[in-house]
């Protein structure tokens, strides 16, 4: 079935449709009406799940934390402030090896006040253990909220469905939704093998000594890693299913590119239309969209090393004394590979600002004909 769904709305039926049985919900800009809809739902007999109104984005991820550890499917969804106070419980749930599924909303984070999006908020939550999803269309945030639920069940880790705010938050776009009896077929209920149970009592959430510490880490590590393989699988998967196929890139006329504009979130959208207006005018451009941020796809990058192919990476984001976080993590990706492309890192778009076609095609071409400034990060703004 065909609906004109703004992002957050397809958030939350995503997680309708992946049958999740308990919702906490906590209000911030620009995240609001996912969970907004989810009570609307729940209010009309629409959601059965459970529905708990908290009084905090902490508070929220706690009540997600005993919930999943009872054996429940579980989301909510949060942006920038909200998803910093949840710091805490993130390392928490992963610890806990719980597949918490959660929208997370890009917003810029301050000082000085933002409402708009940048990537900062998430990646500064890189470190916790939960998976991330960069999304670039209303349609891929309803399917990749379906798909999360798969690989972080599998792999018994949380995960972040993260989308821009606004651009995509607010905006609506056609989306096609799934039938409930396809989903079901395609996401079987959670079953996990350990849960709250008093008939069978286990310890959760113990003090460890530093040995196991380290081997449970070790162990988290080694799953995280084999989630790169998973979100191949899951998304070749749901192509079969649903006929779109997702990976841990979207690689858009990559295959005889001298240079590739990387990108992620909505970016990526824009990059495809400079992409072929550079075509156009016979020079030889692709796009690189990064879905999957963590794990990191380091393995599946080296597929479009080289040729000489230079990689031109753009950050809506930026740590602070160092660079853009996306460039940060390609070169280190591609620092054991014999012959590493030249990596040239633009942030642009801070706080919400335009990354237009023009700004990207600009881009491009300086990185293209050898003009790119040595010193990095380069800072990009539309002129106009």
């Amino acid at each position: 079935m065909k609906k004109v769904l703004m992002g957050n709305h397809a958030a939350a039926v995503g997680a309708a449709l992946a049958r999740a049985q308990v919702v906490a919900a906590y209000p911030i800009t620009p995240q609001t009406q996912s969970i907004e809809l989810l009570a609307e739902m729940k209010e009309k007999g629409a959601f059965p799940g459970a529905y708990i109104a908290v009084e905090s984005e902490h508070s929220a991820m706690a009540a997600l934390l005993g919930a999943a550890s009872a054996g429940a499917r579980t989301f909510t969804a949060t942006s920038s402030h909200g998803l910093a106070y949840m710091h805490e419980l993130l390392h928490w749930v992963a610890g806990a090896r719980l597949p918490v599924v959660m929208a997370e909303v890009n917003r810029a984070l301050a000082a000085p006040w933002s409402l708009w999006t940048d990537q900062t908020d998430s990646l500064s939550q890189r470190d916790t253990g939960w998976l991330q999803f960069y999304c670039s269309t209303n349609q891929e945030i309803l399917d990749t909220t379906i798909m999360a639920y798969k690989i972080a069940e599998a792999v018994r880790l949380p995960a972040m469905v993260v989308y821009d705010g606004f651009t995509l938050s607010h905006s609506y776009e056609p989306v096609e939704v799934p039938a409930q009896d396809a989903v079901d077929a395609f996401l079987p209920a959670y079953r996990p093998e350990q849960v709250l149970d008093t008939a069978r009592p286990l310890a959760f959430g113990a003090l460890v000594p530093p040995k196991e510490y380290l081997r449970l880490r070790r162990s988290m590590a080694a799953d995280m890693a084999r989630a790169e393989t998973l979100i191949e699988e899951v998304g070749r998967e749901f192509g079969e299913a649903f006929g779109r196929c997702y990976g841990v890139f979207d690689a858009y006329r990559c295959e005889d590119a001298t240079t590739l504009l990387v990108t992620s979130g909505a970016v990526g959208s824009t990059a495809r239309a400079a992409v072929d207006a550079l075509r156009e005018r016979g020079l030889a451009a692709g796009n690189l969209r990064i879905r999957a941020f963590r794990p990191f796809p380091a393995q599946a990058l080296r597929r479009f090393l080289g040729r000489g192919v230079k990689l031109a990476v753009v950050d809506r984001n930026y740590s602070p004394g160092a660079s853009g976080i996306f460039a940060q993590e390609i070169r280190a990706a591609l620092y054991p590979a014999t012959a590493r492309p030249p990596v040239f890192g633009y942030v642009a778009g801070l706080g919400g600002g335009d990354i237009t076609v023009e700004l990207l095609q600009e881009i491009w071409s300086k990185v293209d004909e050898g003009k790119a400034e040595k010193t990095q990060p380069t800072w990009a703004e539309d002129a106009r």
